[in-house]
């Protein structure tokens, strides 16, 4: 069995996942690179990482599935032989008014971004427990806080997945078992590109720090809350935003130095 960490980090072929599984290879972590979509992604990803000296693991699974979820499971465990950390980063989002909003896409929002996220960290946390410790983290969103308007679905499952991650380190602290979770602002991948014909110039017009986030900013915060560094830290949400979400929204609140 390998002395190196292992990672199962989901949705990670593209964007904030991708990013999160190239900080943690160069953190020294092996690395299993689930995804639903682009096969031929996820295995380039998996060649690069292995070019850095990991190991590396591409595995399909719907994570709103549990027979794939338990079959992924069963591939990391007989490739690496342990996991010592989960990163819950798949999600999809549905761009629609409430009043027009499909029940078949408020429940695929919520099976893929809440469902997912339950399956994998249980599937997870019963393996940390017989090892005595290990460490989730939860990818969140802003609109964990803020709503977003035609985003119910989606932020009705990332509000979901704050207080979900509280619960889950009250119940498995005792295990050694720390789960915190990162919410990114208006970060700059592939899908927020498409969003907004100038997503970056808008949103770093909002944000204090004067421009929006990358992959790589996320990963950092990742990194840190899946290491030792944050061995006393459980149950809390880590804004990566630049200030975005602090900010007071009432007449003259704005600052303009």
């Amino acid at each position: 069995m390998t002395s190196r960490r292992s990672v199962l980090v989901t949705g990670a072929n593209s964007g904030i996942g991708k990013g999160i599984a190239f900080r943690l290879a160069r953190a020294g972590y092996d690395v299993a690179i689930n995804y639903k979509v682009d096969a031929p992604a996820a295995e380039n990803l998996a060649l690069e990482l292995r070019s850095l000296g990991t190991r590396a693991l591409a595995v399909y699974a719907d994570i709103s599935a549990a027979g794939d979820v338990d079959e992924m499971f069963g591939k990391i465990f007989s490739e690496f032989g342990k996991l010592d950390a989960l990163v819950n980063n798949a999600g999809t989002q549905v761009f629609k008014p409430l009043l027009g909003l499909a029940e078949a896409d408020w429940d695929r929002v919520l099976a893929t971004n809440l469902r997912g996220c339950f399956l994998c960290t249980q599937r997870a946390a019963r393996h940390m427990k017989d090892q005595g410790q290990g460490a989730i983290v939860n990818i969140g969103s802003g609109s964990n806080k803020v709503p977003f308007p035609n985003l119910s679905s989606y932020t009705a499952s990332k509000g979901a997945i704050e207080m979900f991650t509280k619960s889950c380190a009250v119940e498995l602290g005792p295990f050694g078992i720390r789960v915190n979770c990162v919410a990114p602002g208006a970060i700059d991948t592939e899908r927020t590109q498409a969003e907004l014909p100038d997503f970056a110039g808008t949103w770093a017009g909002l944000t204090p720090l004067g421009r929006i986030g990358t992959p790589a900013d996320v990963a950092a915060a990742v990194e840190f809350l899946l290491s030792d560094h944050a061995s006393f830290i459980s149950g809390q949400t880590l804004g990566v935003d630049g200030g975005l979400f602090v900010q007071p929204r009432w007449p003259g609140a704005d600052y303009n130095p």
